[in-house]
């Protein structure tokens, strides 16, 4: 076979199809734009989902793209040879219009004779049928006179060349009920293995109060992994050795002396989606989109440390993987600072809780055989350590997380905790509303967002108390600030100050708001509906808190902010007294 390159081979299937009267659409955002039912787009077809239920699409009846996705639920399968989070899906698809003969014949004739692929190393499934939807007799007479042109008997049967499977594996549908039907999946044989490399859905029924009923028309539906498809065609192990991802590779293994390949391979991975996610307007956060960003990022960061790669490095990665793939997405390239700097921000945050959390797991490991959910929300709360990457070191020390409902638990303890501390108090710790002392519970705000950007963002108000005199804040930490954090918390508060910061608020339910503000103080004393305030634009603030209490309009009212006093107050809990000049 040829050595085609990644973009060779995408665009060869595009300008294949609109051979054949399709027309290209582009690929849509990773960020599903009317459907809050997934996090991303996982399917080529999900794009096109209203099209493919009955809608007119204003390209006509026969369409083609290569569309960018994320799975999830692929993130810990990372690190062998052909699993990926973010990938691109060869995509084509019939609106009512051909089905199953020339769809299935269209990819055999595009796979074997366009791509060069050995007919003699293709294997397929079909839908073998059950009580309620009869097998897929059409599409294995299909591929039987499609082998038999070739020259290859085909046989029917469990571990034969044409094998029907149940619909596990060989059906699209969804649980909740509409248009729906049965497979055929296509799989390639290579030195070690059977990988699938398309698949053809044949939408012809309609699942209808627990009945399936004839849609009336058909769909057809074929997905491809580029990525899988490229390895193949270029005779590598994995797709981390294709063109498209080997610079990347070789960065990572340049920056590291260990060489764990399953490591190298997971940093690959996640910097490249990262940098994808990023191009569609995510920025790491607590929450949906953001959270998955942060996660990937942060498991990235975290197999550099099993690598013993010591200086930041994500960016370095981050640059090579926008330059592969700018050609195909000009967005990358045009937004290439603004990713860049996003995931080095996050590095140097995670960074700051990591040696921390570590340190402690180590101690508890040492002090006890096992780890409990309990120990796992300690790591969380006092210094931001996602749950995910505790279980996993743990599964790498062959240990497992005892109790991981202890985790929940604990996190509602904690809510309790603080619901006892709020009483008695009044609007956040303030003894008055006079002016000054609105001032200081503003300056509250800045002081808090300064600390969770310096120390880490686990840090937050364990309790609070204004005067008209000064501010005084208490938060979780081992050690008390040093001379060049007091400079660095002042510096930015300061700066925040000479921004000229507007500050808003928002009403929304609680439960929303606690998707944005996760460790928010004393939440239960507010009813269902809440303020949040913003110091800065809503989009980008410089602070972002659940909050009844008074504040200034703007952040220029405020005058010059100086930390005067630093003191213990109980294990594990620092407080910091300041005023305003």
């Amino acid at each position: 076979m040829s050595k085609l390159k990644y973009t060779d081979i995408r665009e060869k299937y595009i300008q294949f199809f609109k051979n054949e009267n399709h027309e290209e659409i582009p690929s849509a955002p990773l960020v599903p734009e009317d459907d809050p039912s997934v996090l991303f787009v996982n399917a080529g077809m999900f794009p096109l989902v209203p099209f493919l239920k009955g809608a007119k699409h204003p390209k006509g009846k026969r369409l083609v793209n290569s569309q960018r996705c994320l799975r999830t639920g692929d993130i810990d399968f990372v690190g062998d040879s052909y699993h990926c989070t973010a990938f691109e899906m060869l995509g084509n698809w019939s609106l009512n219009d051909y089905f199953k003969k020339e769809a299935i014949n269209l990819t055999v004739t595009f796979f074997v004779e366009k791509l060069g692929l050995d007919i003699d190393k293709i294997y397929a499934t079909v839908y073998q049928g059950d009580s309620t939807i009869p097998r897929d007799e059409e599409s294995i007479s299909v591929w039987k006179e499609i082998f038999e042109r070739y020259g290859i008997e085909a046989k029917v049967g469990k571990g034969e060349r044409i094998e029907p499977r149940g619909k596990e594996e060989n059906w699209w549908g969804l649980e909740s009920g509409g248009p729906c039907g049965p497979d055929s999946e296509i799989f390639y044989k290579t030195d070690k293995e059977l990988v699938e490399i398309g698949n053809n859905v044949f939408m012809q029924y309609l699942l209808e109060d627990g009945e399936y009923k004839d849609l009336g028309r058909h769909n057809v539906d074929f997905g491809g992994g580029l990525d899988r498809l490229v390895a193949i065609i270029q005779e590598v192990n994995s797709i981390y050795e294709t063109d498209i991802y080997k610079p990347i590779l070789e960065k990572v293994q340049e920056l590291n002396d260990e060489h764990i390949l399953e490591s190298e391979r997971i940093i690959v991975d996640h910097i490249k989606a990262a940098t994808w996610i990023v191009m569609d307007g995510i920025v790491p956060g607590k929450s949906k989109q953001g959270y998955v960003l942060r996660r990937l990022i942060r498991r990235a960061i975290r197999h550099g440390k099993k690598l013993n790669i010591e200086k930041k490095f994500t960016r370095e990665v981050a640059e090579i993987a926008i330059n592969q793939f700018k050609e195909i997405y000009p967005k990358l390239e045009e937004q290439k600072e603004n990713i860049l700097k996003i995931i080095d921000d996050e590095e140097k945050k995670f960074n700051q809780t990591i040696q921390n959390g570590l340190k402690i797991l180590e101690e508890i490991l040492q002090e006890k055989s096992q780890f409990t959910g309990e120990d796992a929300f300690t790591l969380y709360e006092t210094y931001g350590f996602p749950i995910e990457i505790t279980k996993e070191i743990l599964k790498e020390k062959g240990m497992e997380l005892i109790n991981p409902e202890g985790f929940e638990k604990a996190k509602i303890e904690h809510r309790e905790e603080s619901r006892s501390a709020s009483t008695g108090m009044f609007k956040g710790g303030l003894a008055d509303t006079s002016e000054m002392s609105i001032k200081y519970h503003t300056a509250t705000h800045l002081l808090l967002a300064a600390l969770q950007k310096v120390l880490g963002e686990h840090i937050y108000q364990k309790g609070s108390n204004i005067t008209p005199e000064r501010l005084r804040l208490d938060f979780p930490a081992d050690k008390k600030l040093t001379d060049e954090q007091i400079s660095q918390v002042e510096k930015i508060v300061n700066n925040a100050i000479k921004q000229r910061y507007d500050i808003n608020f928002k009403e929304m339910k609680k439960e929303n708001a606690l998707k944005l503000v996760p460790f928010a103080a004393f939440t239960e004393r507010y009813g269902d509906i809440v303020k949040v305030y913003y110091v800065g634009p809503e989009d980008e603030p410089f602070s972002t808190e659940i909050c009844n209490g008074p504040h200034v309009k703007n952040t220029s009212e405020l005058g010059k902010f100086k930390i005067i006093k630093q003191e213990n107050v109980g294990a594990g809990i620092k407080r910091i007294k300041a005023i305003l000049e």
